[in-house]
């Protein structure tokens, strides 16, 4: 009894060494600290990030499923470059789902998390005025997480947590200072304030303006960055 109890608590903690090796080696894609066909190692990332070897290749398997990696056996792990096909195709599903959910919104708020979304665009609003990239990247992601459970769909941001990395990544490139940076806050305030004002229609508007930014500008960044992109 003893050693399956102990067995499951190791479990237990390999599982949650995995989960945080995985949002920190997300994190490090979207922000280009791990390149684009940069190659890495099982036991380059254990040593970076003081880790065993297992937790590592667990990870890798969890970034090759979400399309971020390729692991390729005997020859290590590389992360994949932008592509402006997938980045299109993560765009339409999340603006269809976006859509839906600020419509929702619209009809019935829960109000109760009010206060993480006013918090989440006040942190971002900060960040994006000290040129703070990640700081924007982090308070976005919890202003849609709160949002989708505002608008009763609270499983929403998690769902479509691959397809936003993707797009994130475009994003980080897109928006090199506070002015780009305080457009997405622009957005997102534009969204609530439709919602609060419970009009659907200039709720998806919003919505659908946000990811436009991103799907014009991908041609440019493209042509910037071409050793990004496949």
């Amino acid at each position: 009894m003893m050693r399956s109890q102990n067995a499951d608590s190791n479990r237990s903690r390999t599982d949650s060494t995995v989960r945080r090796l995985e949002r920190e080696l997300r994190a490090a894609i979207v922000r280009f600290e791990l390149r684009p066909g940069q190659r890495v190692t099982e036991l380059d990332i254990a040593i970076r990030y003081g880790v065993s070897r297992q937790p590592v290749r667990e990870a890798f398997i969890g970034l090759d499923r979400a399309g971020l990696v390729t692991v390729q056996p005997q020859r290590g792990t590389v992360v994949v470059r932008l592509s402006s096909r997938r980045l299109h195709e993560a765009q339409v599903v999340r603006a269809a789902v976006a859509v839906e959910l600020v419509r929702r919104g619209c009809a019935a708020f829960d109000a109760g998390h009010r206060a993480a979304i006013d918090t989440a665009l006040a942190a971002a609003a900060d960040a994006a005025q000290h040129g703070n990239r990640a700081g924007v990247l982090d308070a976005n992601a919890e202003f849609h997480r709160a949002l989708a459970a505002g608008c009763g769909v609270a499983s929403a941001a998690e769902a479509l947590e691959n397809l936003k990395t993707h797009v994130d990544r475009a994003w980080w490139l897109s928006a090199p200072d506070s002015v780009a940076m305080l457009t997405t806050v622009a957005h997102h305030r534009a969204i609530l304030a439709a919602i609060d004002a419970r009009d659907p229609d200039a709720a998806a508007a919003a919505v659908r303006a946000e990811f436009a930014d991103i799907q014009s500008a991908l041609p440019r960044l493209e042509a910037e960055h071409p050793a990004l992109f496949e």
